[in-house]
């Protein structure tokens, strides 16, 4: 399964992607992780319920991008995950965009299925109690209005509850595959997503969990 990623820079969301695929955390919270990284396709194997099951995770720079940057983003994507931050207003603010962006971006070639996407909202960072900006009832009712599961975790403190969300993302992604199983033909990959680098979970890391020498996902387009 494809999971793509998504939320503005500084929100944890490659914390939260190295967490799960090594169970330890990078770091302290440090805005740079987020706003200086390059995208990168994490592979992973996991056992669910008995089930093996083979993880691409796409973990995104949460910069402003291209139009065509994210649309190539969404379209390889099965599931997604929106991340914010509770100690990060405008974070929060952004996640009903980018749930936008995904429902129409896929809209095109999904005109058939009446289910909603596998989208799952995230707040991160709530051990940061002291400086929390966003309650959990403005998740809960973000979530209800939208209709799509949502998880308060914290990277930080907690494997099992960053976990947890891959592992329900994969449900709800198999769900629809069993009631909607066209909706799941394995999409074409662009030249552009075939260029971002792969890291296997079984690799070896560097000390923050990231290998820095990867290329630009911009750079990648066209001049």
């Amino acid at each position: 399964v494809r999971i793509v990623v998504l939320g503005q820079g500084a929100v944890g969301k490659t914390a939260m992607t190295v967490r799960f695929i090594t169970k330890r955390f990078i770091g302290e919270y440090d805005p740079t992780l987020d706003y200086t990284h390059t995208e990168t396709i994490y592979r992973h194997e996991a056992s669910i319920n008995g089930d093996v099951v083979h993880f691409e995770i796409l973990d995104t720079a949460g910069q402003e991008e291209d139009t065509l940057l994210l649309e190539e983003k969404i379209k390889w994507g099965d599931g997604f995950l929106i991340v914010y931050s509770v100690t990060d207003r405008c974070s929060f603010d952004e996640v009903m965009r980018l749930c936008f962006l995904v429902n129409h971006i896929n809209s095109g070639s999904r005109k058939a299925v009446s289910e909603p996407l596998p989208i799952l909202i995230v707040a991160n960072k709530k051990d940061l109690e002291f400086d929390r900006m966003v309650t959990t009832e403005d998740g809960e009712k973000l979530s209800g209005g939208l209709k799509l599961p949502f998880f308060e975790i914290s990277a930080r403190d907690s494997c099992e509850e960053t976990a947890a969300v891959f592992h329900t993302l994969y449900g709800e992604i198999m769900k629809q595959l069993s009631s909607s199983p066209t909706s799941f033909r394995r999409r074409a990959v662009s030249k552009l997503m075939d260029k971002i680098p792969r890291i296997h979970s079984n690799s070896t890391l560097g000390s923050t969990g990231r290998s820095f020498s990867l290329s630009s996902f911009r750079d990648l387009l066209p001049d």
